[in-house]
């Protein structure tokens, strides 16, 4: 063979592998430790609001201080936007930065986030607002949202944790949050305050990291199930529910005892983000976001998630 024939030969070859391997291995993102992944799509953009693990080494349990957000077109490669919000901006707060999800109603983005209150004892939910969705976000209340004198039909102090807002085809907004007792109320139209009565959910061995979207004509209600952590889910025709429980999506996350998800429709694709301790030195404590490809059956229930380390391809 001519030495210019093997040279385009080889750099075909090589091009080939380049094009096999252009999808991100998981985790997603590797240059920092990211958390308790919460996706929106906005604008043809998916932005990507994470915790930020700072443990040093793995017996550190979950140090915390700020937020993190991302944004892609793609799935793949992701933009770095720092740290828009921290524990501090919310001066009613001592510590733990730990799980929150964005929403935006118009043209306005609403972060709520859980974090230790400074002089109510256990956890709470505050949010934050921003006219972005990369931020700057400030405190929208000056106030907790949710504080644990709230919420008394438990007597731990970390049954306020993980809230998730999910806005319905009618403008209504819901939270749902919860550890060992998960719970949802109505949002009033300025999205900073609650509307009416809190209303306790019904789910089998629920542990915490409610998440609800819609796909189709289903709500789909998706949750942490026991320790260490699996993702289980139920469905209903009604963000009110009856919530039916169809099994497990998510098995153990690996490396890591929390499993804490979001799913979304991007660009003829359903995703499926959560977070592993699949980094080098990573841990239960040291954590990072991964993404793989979600799939529904023809009845509209969804397949189980399979976890790869080779992650999504991108999306075109």
């Amino acid at each position: 063979m001519k030495r210019t024939s093997f040279a385009k030969l080889m750099s075909a070859a090589g091009s080939a592998l380049l094009s096999a391997f252009v999808h991100a291995a998981n985790p997603a993102i590797t240059h920092v430790l990211t958390a308790d992944p919460a996706a929106l799509v906005h604008d043809d953009t998916v932005y990507l609001y994470t915790g930020h693990d700072e443990a040093k080494d793995n017996k550190d349990f979950y140090k915390m201080n700020k937020w993190l957000v991302f944004s892609s077109t793609d799935m793949v490669n992701w933009k770095e936007h720092g740290s828009p919000l921290a524990v501090g901006d919310f001066k009613w707060a001592k510590n733990n930065a730990w799980a929150g999800h964005v929403v935006e109603k118009d043209g306005k983005f609403y972060w709520y986030v859980t974090v230790s209150h400074a002089t109510i004892d256990g956890f709470a939910i505050g949010v934050a607002v921003s006219d972005s969705p990369t931020g700057p976000f400030k405190d929208a209340l000056g106030k907790a949202l949710v504080t644990n004198d709230m919420t008394t039909d438990t007597e731990i102090s970390w049954d306020d944790l993980d809230p998730a807002v999910f806005i319905d085809d009618d403008g209504q907004a819901y939270m749902f949050w919860g550890n060992t007792k998960p719970r949802y109320a109505r949002l009033k139209g300025n999205m900073v305050e609650l509307d009416g009565p809190t209303h306790s959910l019904d789910l089998p061995e629920f542990t915490e990291a409610l998440y609800v979207h819609k796909h189709g004509d289903y709500y789909y209600l998706s949750y942490a199930t026991g320790f260490p952590e699996k993702t289980a889910y139920a469905m209903s025709k009604s963000i009110e529910g009856p919530w039916e429980y169809k099994g497990i999506l998510n098995e153990l996350a690996g490396n890591s005892n929390t499993n804490h998800q979001s799913i979304i429709d991007y660009k003829g694709r359903s995703f499926f983000i959560y977070h592993n301790g699949g980094t080098p030195k990573g841990g239960s404590f040291r954590r990072s976001v991964c993404i793989d490809d979600l799939h529904y059956n023809p009845d509209g229930t969804i397949k189980r998630v399979v976890m790869t380390s080779e992650g999504v391809e991108p999306v075109k």
